[in-house]
């Protein structure tokens, strides 16, 4: 093996990404920002992947997922085969209704208000999503009962992920959770006006605007962090 292979081997086979680092109950959590709605969560060892798209980051050469968790079947959250190049012989695979119907594989169906617990330390809540303004109801109907998820991890950190929506009263109805992870994305979910109304609800002691950028109205995170400034610890990432 080479010095620089030795050196360098995990660097040069792992692709590079933000991440950010926090402590738990003395347990690092680490989550990692790849693209629009791609991110990753480790904790206790555990690495959980949110809608993974090959578009938004190279799976084949990441860490295998424990699990991964799918909000609707839009190609910019549902990619085959990203889930292909992640799975082993023990992920637990999660997805939405419409998902679920198109997959081939074992897999969990989520429905808004369903529970499931992949792993003794890991609770996995769906909360609906959905547009609510009568000119982006077509975007992601209430009926088709897209997700977006709660994450419990340990009962240590409660993590929500919004998926694609409007602020709703499922959502609004949320309590306790650590950090959030909230869309910002026109026209097809949240406006920041909106998105500080859900912030404001909820209250989470982080919050990383995310879902944005990639679409012809781009949103201004700087301004969301500053309109939040008083409200919570507002994190901006390279998610665009």
């Amino acid at each position: 093996m080479s010095l620089l292979k030795r050196l360098f081997g995990k660097r040069a086979t792992e692709p590079c990404y933000p991440t950010d680092e926090l402590e738990i109950n003395g347990e690092k959590l680490r989550l990692r920002f790849f693209a629009h709605a791609s991110i990753a969560i480790e904790y206790g060892g555990r690495w959980i992947y949110v809608d993974p798209v090959m578009d938004s980051a190279n799976y084949e050469r990441l860490p295998k997922a424990d699990a991964i968790l799918v909000t609707h079947h839009h190609d910019d959250h549902f990619d085959m085969v990203a889930i292909e190049h992640l799975c082993h012989a023990e992920t637990r695979i999660l997805l939405d209704k419409t998902a679920a119907e198109g997959f081939a594989g074992d897999c969990y169906t989520m429905l808004p208000k369903g529970v499931a617990e992949p792993f003794a330390d890991i609770r996995v809540e769906a909360v609906a999503a959905y547009n609510t303004s009568a000119h982006q109801l077509q975007f992601h109907p209430k009926e088709r009962e897209d997700c977006g998820y709660v994450v419990t991890l340990n009962d240590a950190v409660r993590i929500y992920i919004s998926g694609d929506t409007e602020p709703t009263s499922e959502m609004l109805a949320l309590k306790d959770i650590d950090i959030a992870f909230i869309c910002v994305n026109q026209p097809y979910t949240m406006t920041s006006a909106q998105a500080v109304e859900v912030v404001t609800a909820l209250r989470p002691k982080i919050y990383y605007p995310y879902h944005y950028g990639q679409v012809d109205e781009p949103t201004d995170v700087e301004a969301l962090a500053k309109t939040l400034d008083s409200v919570t610890d507002v994190r901006i990432r390279p998610l665009a």
